[in-house]
C-alpha cells in the first residue's frame, strides 16, 4: 500500500505534542505512516477563535486622528457593514487649503465657484471664528468677491457680536442692505465712523432704529456726502426711529441724501413737525406717511451671501463665551471671599 501526501489540499498543522505518564513527548508523523496520512489535518488557524481587530487611532492625539480619518469617507451599507472610500484629489486638495486659509496671499482673479467651495470648507472648519487667522481669511474673500461673501447683513439685537468681531464686520465690501437696529451704538461707534467709509458706498439701505444717536451722530454720518459727496450718497432708505435726541437740526443734514425714497424719523425729538414735514418735501421730494410703511418692518433686510452661517458662529461663539464667563464670575467671588 502507498500514500500519496497532497502538500496542497493539506496543511501542515506543525509538531504535535502528547503526555504519557507525566512525560511531555512530541508525535512525528513521518513515523506513523499511512494512520498519520489518514488522519484529517487541523485547519491553521493565525488568530485564535474570538479574536477581533478594529481600526484605531491616536485617541490621545485629536489632530492625529483627524489627519488620519480624513481622507476617507465612511458610510453604512444596508446590511449595517462599515465601508470607507478615500476621497477625491480635490477633496483633499480643499481640505488642506481650508485649513491653511489665512497663509493665502491674494484671491483675486481666482475662479468663483472653486472659491464658494473654498469658502465652505474652510466655514465647516470654523476657520473664520479664529482670533487673528479667521479676520486674515475673511479679508482675502472679501477683497477678491465683495458682495458675494456678503450683500445683506442684519446685526440688529447682536451688540455682542458686534464689539467682539467689529473688525470682521468691517471687512465687508459692497454690503446693499445693512441693519444695525437695537444696538445702542451711540455717536462715537467706530462702525459709526466706518458707515462713511468708500467701502460702503453701495448701501442703499441703512436701518439705525434704537441706536443712542443725536444731531452729533447724524452729522458725522452725512458729512463726506455733504462734502465731497462721497459715502452714503446712494442710500435710498434710511431708518432713524427711536433716537429721541435727534432734532430738527439733526433731519436738516439728511438732505444732502438725494436719492432718498424712504425715511423713518418717528421717535426722535422733532419739535416743529409741520416745518420739517415742509423741508423735506421741498428739498428731497418726501411726502409725510400716515401709515407705517412695510419697508421699516426689517422683514427685507436680511443676511444673504456666502458668510451667512459666519455670523451666526459668531454669535454662538460669542454667547458661549459670556456664559462662560458669568459662571466663573461667582465662582472666583467666592474664593476672592
Amino acid at each position: 500500500m502507498s500514500c500519496y501526501l497532497n502538500s496542497e489540499n493539506h496543511l501542515d498543522p506543525g509538531p504535535i505534542y502528547v503526555r504519557e505518564n507525566g512525560q511531555l513527548h512530541m508525535v512525528n508523523l513521518a513515523l506513523d505512516g499511512v494512520r498519520s496520512s489518514l488522519q484529517k489535518p487541523r485547519p491553521f488557524r493565525l488568530f485564535p477563535k474570538g479574536f477581533s481587530v478594529e481600526l484605531c487611532m491616536n485617541r490621545e492625539d485629536d489632530t492625529a486622528q483627524k489627519e488620519k480619518t480624513d481622507h476617507f469617507i465612511f458610510t453604512y451599507t444596508r446590511e449595517g457593514n462599515l465601508r470607507y472610500s478615500a476621497k477625491s484629489l480635490f477633496s483633499l486638495v480643499l481640505g488642506f487649503i481650508s485649513d491653511n486659509v489665512d497663509h493665502i496671499d491674494s484671491l483675486i482673479g481666482f475662479p468663483e465657484q472653486i472659491a464658494e467651495k473654498l469658502f465652505s470648507a474652510a466655514e465647516a472648519r470654523q476657520k473664520f471664528t479664529e482670533p487673528g487667522a479667521g479676520l486674515r481669511a475673511l479679508q482675502k474673500f472679501t477683497e477678491a468677491y465683495g458682495s458675494l461673501v456678503l450683500c445683506s447683513l442684519c446685526l440688529r439685537n447682536r451688540y455682542l457680536v458686534i464689539s467682539e468681531k467689529l473688525e470682521e464686520i468691517k471687512s465687508f465690501r459692497e454690503l446693499t442692505c445693512l441693519d444695525l437696529s437695537c444696538c445702542k451704538l451711540g455717536d462715537e461707534h467706530e462702525l459709526l465712523e466706518h458707515l462713511t467709509n468708500e467701502a460702503l458706498s453701495s448701501v442703499t439701505q441703512l436701518h439705525l432704529k434704537d441706536n443712542c444717536l443725536s444731531d452729533a451722530g447724524v452729522r458725522k454720518m452725512t458729512a463726506p456726502v455733504r462734502v465731497m459727496k462721497r459715502g452714503l450718497e446712494n442710500l435710498t432708505l434710511l431708518d432713524l426711529s427711536c433716537n429721541p435726541e435727534i432734532t430738527d437740526a439733526g433731519i436738516g443734514y439728511l438732505f444732502s441724501f438725494r436719492k432718498l425714497n424712504c425715511l423713518d424719523i418717528s421717535g426722535t425729538g422733532i419739535k416743529d413737525i409741520t416745518a420739517i414735514k415742509h423741508k423735506l418735501q421741498t428739498h428731497i421730494g418726501l411726502v409725510h406717511s400716515k401709515v407705517p410703511l412695510k419697508e421699516f418692518d426689517h422683514s427685507n433686510c436680511k443676511t444673504e451671501g456666502w458668510a451667512d452661517q459666519i455670523v451666526l458662529q459668531w454669535e454662538r461663539v460669542t454667547s458661549e463665551a459670556v456664559k462662560l464667563q458669568e459662571t466663573s464670575e461667582p465662582r472666583a467671588a467666592a474664593q476672592r471671599f
